[in-house]
């Protein structure tokens, strides 16, 4: 690791006061620890904003939630008001990573962090989102973990994050503060950007702006389930996840809401496909037919094609599940039994 400067912010205007183009924030470091050992960050300043008073959850005049930037993941998972009208946070939150890791990592440095691809963190490769213009080798490399959607000739590395997924689905928006003492507020859905030809930039982030907040809106009607599909049981990264949110029956979809993890250069959300499924009643048919709208353009680079499938069979799955009753279970006559005299 490289030597650095490191200043504790006691207010939000005295940290981005701290902001350079060479600096970083830096609150719980579960993500830029780990890139600056590996030299794919190197920072000559950390502006320590653990301190801000940050922590809170708190209720909106609307009836929904102002969380914090500093809210840790574990804090924000067990939140009385997130397990009863945000259940697909909670879950999406209890699937990303183990607790150690939950206890540390906060609310916006989840939604910073970057991606796993390894060629990212392998400093003597290539990398465009590393160093702009060297290549990609995972495009013809190493590739199961990474992106069908979304992805550019430039790049095709997959958005790491489960906590976003959720928050894409429930439309959150970030609270920021520029270094001129503005804020502004950004709809989560333009808050990441797509590779194009500079991966290097992945949000809509000006140098030295900090998120302070994510605003929930009001929590919306219906079932809530996050889906992930990982390698192993416990705190892996997604090869595919789903949060789902809906408002219906066997006899009419009324309202849904897809976000999609893994599979995506940045969390994905498809309207078209949302479109498709409201006001139609569920049917097998019907849930093929929005995972071959939500997968026209998907395109596998050779390790990781099965996600491609993986996917269909996955959303279908889940939506049969949340909107179509159970077959019933084909009933067999009972055995006759005859009383002989004497067994009584």
């Amino acid at each position: 690791m490289k030597s650095f400067d490191y200043v504790r912010a006691l207010d939000t205007q005295q940290a981005t006061q701290h902001a350079s183009p060479n600096s970083h924030y830096i609150a719980g470091g579960t993500n830029l620890l780990d890139l600056m050992k590996h030299q794919i960050e190197t920072p000559i300043k950390l502006v320590d904003i653990s301190r801000l008073p940050l922590t809170e959850v708190e209720d909106t005049p609307d009836g929904g939630l102002k969380i914090g930037a500093l809210v840790t993941n574990s804090d924000l998972a067990a939140h009385p008001r997130v397990i009863r009208d945000y259940p697909v946070l909670s879950r999406a939150l209890l699937a990303g990573a183990s607790g150690q890791l939950r206890n540390k990592a906060t609310t916006g440095g989840n939604l910073l962090q970057r991606t796993r691809c390894y060629y990212f963190y392998a400093p003597d490769s290539a990398c465009n989102k590393r160093i702009p213009n060297s290549g990609c080798p995972a495009q013809q490399g190493a590739n199961r973990m990474h992106a069908i959607l979304g992805t550019s000739s430039a790049c095709i590395a997959q958005h790491p994050s489960d906590m976003a997924v959720a928050m894409r689905a429930l439309d959150a928006q970030v609270l920021t503060q520029k270094t001129d003492g503005s804020a502004r507020q950004i709809d989560l859905a333009d808050f990441y950007l797509l590779p194009a030809q500079q991966p290097e930039r992945e949000n809509v982030l000006e140098q030295g702006e900090l998120i302070t907040h994510v605003i929930l809106p009001p929590a919306p009607k219906g079932m809530q389930q996050y889906q992930k599909v990982r390698d192993r049981a416990s705190y892996a990264f997604a090869m595919l996840s789903i949060a789902l949110i809906v408002d219906g029956d066997a006899e009419q979809i009324r309202d849904i809401r897809l976000a999609f993890g893994g599979i995506g250069s940045r969390p994905w959300r498809d309207p078209a496909v949302e479109a498709l499924l409201i006001g139609k009643k569920p049917s097998i048919a019907l849930f093929q037919q929005a995972a071959d709208l939500l997968l026209a353009e998907a395109k596998g680079s050779g390790d990781n094609d099965f996600k491609i499938p993986l996917t269909r069979r996955t959303l279908t799955a889940l939506l049969q599940n949340a909107l179509l009753p159970p077959a019933p279970l084909p009933s067999a006559p009972l055995p006759s039994a005859t009383i002989q005299q004497g067994d009584a």
